[in-house]
């Protein structure tokens, strides 16, 4: 990422890939890529890249790209965090988000709600086609989207000012979104050309971010991993089958080693809260809600025996 605009390259830098259609002025037509928390191929496909594509053209030659973000233009070498690497070391997409963190905690200006960036589309109640990134494939019930009165099969023309052709496009429009308020959105439905708003309640950009590498550097991390129970290894202890249980790797880090976690120790809960999470979900969740010298008691099992192991969380 070194000599990059990030005014003109700007995307969500967690993603292993993406593409910008960019004009020779630096203004974006549009994007193509994105992950689920599952998986980082699921919403890729040669149509919905032509797709894509072809929208991006059209806009071209029409002259319609849409304003450039109204963001300071800059780059990543520039943030007080990228000075403590050496001299020509890669700055990799990720870094963006983290130096960007540093330099607002640094300020004392971070919140959490710097974590919830490019809102997937289900948030809003919407799963689209990935041929055609712009189709609904689907609308769930008493969701934002079925409020402003999308159905099955629309195509979003806009959200929030963004032309609307892929998957990305959308989660950028969301992504520019506020944290509570309205969002208009123009569809077509057959030959209908139809307006509305999304209305947004608080906290409707929250998602799964654990499978952000930017987050790896959120402090303070859980001290413990491992592979999931299987849903019969779940089964046998009356766990349902998205139930947090996973079993202590062979690595156990020291100050974890120090409390007194062992390996194959079987992690299921925390200060007593059983929670539907994955391993990895685990370590966001202990980042996302635990400060600095926070004491976590980690309820375990060891063979038979459950155990209470109090544990100091500290930066890395």
């Amino acid at each position: 990422m070194r000599g990059i605009d990030l005014a003109i390259f700007d995307f969500d830098y967690d993603l292993t890939w993406m593409a910008l259609f960019l004009n020779a002025d630096g203004q974006a037509y549009g994007r193509y890529g994105g992950r689920t928390p599952d998986s980082q191929s699921v919403l890729y496909s040669l149509k919905g890249l032509r797709h894509a594509l072809t929208a991006a053209l059209a806009m071209h030659r029409a002259k319609g790209a849409p304003p450039r973000a109204t963001r300071q233009p800059g780059k990543v070498e520039e943030y007080p965090a990228a000075q403590r690497l050496p001299d020509q070391a890669c700055i990799h997409c990720h870094h963006v988000y983290d130096f960007h963190r540093d330099k607002l905690q640094a300020a004392g200006a971070w919140t959490i709600d710097e974590v919830w960036v490019y809102p997937e589309p289900g948030n809003i109640g919407l799963t689209m086609n990935r041929d055609r990134g712009n189709e609904v494939d689907s609308v769930a019930n008493d969701s934002p989207a079925r409020h402003a009165g999308i159905a099955k099969g629309d195509l979003l023309k806009s959200v929030n000012g963004q032309p609307i052709a892929s998957i990305a496009d959308l989660q950028y429009a969301l992504h520019r979104g506020p944290a509570s308020g309205n969002i208009p959105l123009v569809w077509e439905r057959g030959d209908q050309v139809l307006r509305g708003n999304l209305k947004l309640a608080p906290g409707w950009r929250k998602t799964d971010v654990s499978w952000r590498w930017s987050l790896r550097g959120l402090a303070p991390p859980s001290q413990v991993h491992g592979d999931d129970l299987t849903h019969d290894e779940k089964k046998t202890l009356g766990l349902g089958p998205a139930a947090l249980a996973f079993r202590q790797g062979n690595f156990v880090p020291p100050t974890a080693r120090q409390a007194g976690i062992q390996i194959n120790d079987v992690i299921l809960a925390v200060d007593g809260k059983a929670l539907d999470l994955t391993a990895r979900q685990f370590d966001a969740f202990v980042g996302l809600n635990y400060k600095i010298g926070a004491l976590a008691t980690y309820n375990i099992l060891r063979g038979k025996e459950r155990l209470d192991i109090p544990l100091k969380l500290i930066d890395r």
